[in-house]
């Protein structure tokens, strides 16, 4: 088994790096990306010594599409085309339109959110293809959010790269299908992650980052098209895209905000 996965120094990213080791124990390889090289060299150590598995780090922001190309031909060339590729790095950031200082916060959301998906799969799509020709598994893998479904307040710029988020992964499973490239997009609920340990307001159903990537894994061992995780909130997103506009608007109207320019990243 060959994974790679960005945004893995902390939460959720995290989290899926140690449940794959534990899966897999001494029969994995394990690339682990994102911004900060010192909590990755503390995992690779952790994951190495502790579950016996080869793990390589990329310390690099999915940002930098050259950093992330040059990842993945590192990656490539020293364990061949990964099985599984995880988009999991993200940023959450309360925003307002009317605030010109917060233009910079919407574009750097849309960018990490969006963009970081393109820049994370492209570079290894072309020796999947490869590998998949021969038989071998061969899957992207993009995190997205419930606040893709429907416009939440205060969060414009988070719930619309996420809505893109979603349209993307669309898009990307059909186009990869001939290919025999699975694409499983992964429609998370509130996880106990830094992303959402500032929230002042109540989280329904708010699950353990562990928790959450062995239940991210099993849908992506099953190779979901689109998981809602944790199931109830699945319900609560079929409720959402059927609520009519002006029930929306009036439910949302006095609904708690991110507090505005906090970032967090996953």
């Amino acid at each position: 088994m060959k994974v790679f996965i960005t945004g893995a120094s902390s939460g959720v990213g995290e989290a899926l790096a140690f449940e794959y080791a534990k899966r897999h124990s001494n029969n994995t390889i394990i690339g682990i990306a994102a911004r900060r090289s010192e909590h990755l060299q503390k995992l690779q150590s952790i994951l190495q010594n502790r579950y016996n598995i080869q793990c390589a780090i990329y310390p690099l922001d999915v940002r930098d599409s050259h950093a992330v190309a040059s990842a993945a031909a590192d990656f490539i060339h020293h364990y061949g085309a990964p099985n599984v590729v995880i988009a999991c790095a993200g940023v959450s950031c309360g925003t307002l339109t009317e605030h010109a200082e917060d233009i910079a916060a919407f574009k750097a959301v849309m960018d990490i959110n969006v963009l970081g998906l393109l820049h994370t799969f492209q570079p290894f799509i072309a020796s999947m293809r490869a590998a998949a020709k021969q038989g071998e598994n061969a899957q992207l893998v993009g995190i997205a959010s419930v606040a893709g479904i429907r416009g939440l307040p205060g969060a414009g710029a988070y719930s619309a790269s996420k809505a893109a988020a979603i349209s993307y992964l669309e898009s990307l499973r059909v186009e990869m299908a001939t290919d025999n490239i699975a694409v499983t997009t992964i429609a998370p609920g509130y996880i106990r992650t830094p992303m959402t340990a500032i929230n002042q307001y109540k989280m329904p159903f708010l699950m353990d980052a562990d928790v959450a990537a062995t239940k991210f894994i099993n849908a992506i061992e099953h190779k979901r098209r689109f998981v809602v995780i944790p199931w109830q909130m699945g319900w609560v997103a079929r409720l959402m895209r059927f609520i009519p506009p002006f029930l929306w608007d009036f439910a949302m109207k006095k609904a708690p905000h991110k507090k505005r320019l906090d970032w967090d990243w996953l």
